[in-house]
């Protein structure tokens, strides 16, 4: 059974910028890492991995130089990974984005069963933590989100059972198998590489699948694909503050300032 884990590349930096024609990300000149969430759902890939004996694959769609991200995978231990790059599937949304990495998952499927799918909870250039369950609704299989602790798997039985980290409580659940899980960052702690499987990844195999492998309907992916884009990203200014009084020293003083200033600017009446 294969364990796919989806990365992505994502900019190191919050001072993005966006072409105005194109509504896309300019990538000139910023640097590029390994979505962090990413790297947890890698680590867990490779956990099952050395745990139940399952082959791990990773996959990413992006650019060329997205294949960095991959050798990074590589030398941590998985046994293969697949660059989704081709023109027509750049600007995907993650309608369009989901569309190609499951059409990949499925390729991948007929040569063995892919049985878990796991994906970070969210992107931190986008934040919309949809991708991962757009492939399970196209894949109409489970899926399982933000996932904290993945208790076991029972391989006869086709079953897995999975803690949720939810809001000021935790949920356990059985599923059926094949399911996608996203997790957090409380799921584990990635590891470093070895300096022998760091160096062996340079010259190791990445597999790069264009549209003619997949041979997806173009108006369905990268910009024509997708109904949402970017429109504007931009970093807020910064509203200039006022101290007011001395803080704890003198709590009745500044109750009366605060209550004052938000009657002078008419936030507050009595």
């Amino acid at each position: 059974m294969q364990v796919v884990a989806c990365i992505k590349q994502v900019p190191d930096t919050t001072q993005v910028k966006i072409d105005p024609e194109t509504n896309t990300l300019v990538r000139d000149g910023i640097p590029f890492i390994i979505n962090p969430y990413d790297t947890h759902a890698l680590e867990e890939a490779l956990r099952l991995k050395d745990r139940y004996g399952c082959k791990a694959t990773v996959i990413s769609m992006g650019p060329p130089n997205a294949e960095a991200a991959l050798r990074k995978a590589l030398a941590l231990g998985v046994d293969r990974a697949i660059l989704l790059s081709d023109r027509v599937f750049g600007g995907a949304d993650t309608l369009a984005t989901s569309q190609v990495l499951t059409a990949a998952i499925q390729k991948l499927s007929q040569e063995e069963e892919v049985g878990i799918i796991i994906c970070g909870k969210q992107t931190i250039d986008g934040d919309t933590a949809q991708v991962g369950p757009g492939i399970a609704t196209r894949m109409n299989i489970e899926q399982l989100t933000l996932i904290d602790r993945i208790d076991w798997i029972d391989m006869e039985s086709r079953k897995i059972r999975v803690r949720r980290k939810l809001e000021g409580r935790s949920e356990c659940i059985e599923s059926h198998l094949p399911a996608m899980l996203t997790v957090v960052r409380e799921i584990n702690q990635p590891r470093y590489p070895a300096v022998a499987m760091r160096l062996s990844s340079r010259d190791a195999k990445i597999d790069v699948w264009d549209n003619g492998v997949l041979q997806l309907d173009q108006e369905t992916t990268g910009l024509k694909g997708s109904p949402t884009w970017v429109s504007r990203i931009f970093s807020p200014e910064r509203d200039q503050g006022e101290i007011l009084g001395e803080g704890i020293n003198n709590p009745q003083e500044i109750a009366s300032l605060v209550v004052n200033k938000l009657i002078e600017n008419d936030i507050f009446t009595l």
